[in-house]
């Protein structure tokens, strides 16, 4: 009995120890899209830097998301349409088999109609950095690997998943896994009621 009220006395001196102030909360996880190995693979590479802010409400909502393989966060907020973003992740097949075709739209009609790719929900960044590279992509890439962006006007269920913001800001969105340029410039025309 005497053990049992030294143990019950001992463990009341512990957890009087104990208050909120003391109690130290680990830290949210951070995942680095920007490592020096990333960096210095994107210089090698023909990706572009990622945007410079154009406005001051542009539409998208007010995040900032950091430039894959380094360079400029973006707060997504400063863009203005006609802007296409295409949400994306490195082990998606779908992403794979359409990025060619993005790739090649963006070569041929970037200059009017400019391109960001989101590497999303994606926790191995310079797998998804490599990757991009690997399919030819040369359009800027911000990165949003803890989901930032999901419960924003930008969420997605699946990918790939484009989002299109016109010129009066406002969004539309439509599924990828588009298989050809032919498909990505009469969707890009549809969404965005423009003639290319």
């Amino acid at each position: 009995m005497r053990r049992l009220i030294l143990l019950a006395v001992c463990a009341a001196l512990v957890l009087s120890g104990c208050s909120a102030k003391s109690v130290v909360h680990p830290p949210s996880a951070q995942i680095d899209v920007a490592t020096p190995s990333m960096v210095a693979m994107k210089k090698k590479s023909d990706i572009e830097p990622c945007p410079a802010p154009q406005t001051k409400d542009g539409g998208l909502p007010a995040k900032t998301v950091k430039c894959l393989g380094g360079g400029r966060s973006v707060d997504l907020a400063t863009l203005k349409g006609p802007l296409v973003l295409n949400f994306w992740y490195a082990a998606c097949v779908e992403c794979r088999k359409e990025s060619p075709a993005l790739a090649k739209f963006y070569r041929d009609y970037g200059k009017r109609v400019p391109v960001l790719g989101v590497d999303s929900l994606d926790g191995y960044p310079g797998i998804a950095l490599r990757k991009a590279i690997q399919w030819g992509i040369t359009y800027p890439i911000v990165a949003d690997p803890m989901g930032d962006l999901q419960g924003t006007s930008l969420s997605v269920k699946g990918m790939p998943t484009f989002f299109f913001l016109h010129r009066d800001g406002t969004l539309t969105k439509e599924a990828g896994g588009k298989k050809n340029e032919a498909q990505i410039v009469s969707m890009v025309e549809k969404q965005l009621g423009i003639h290319l």
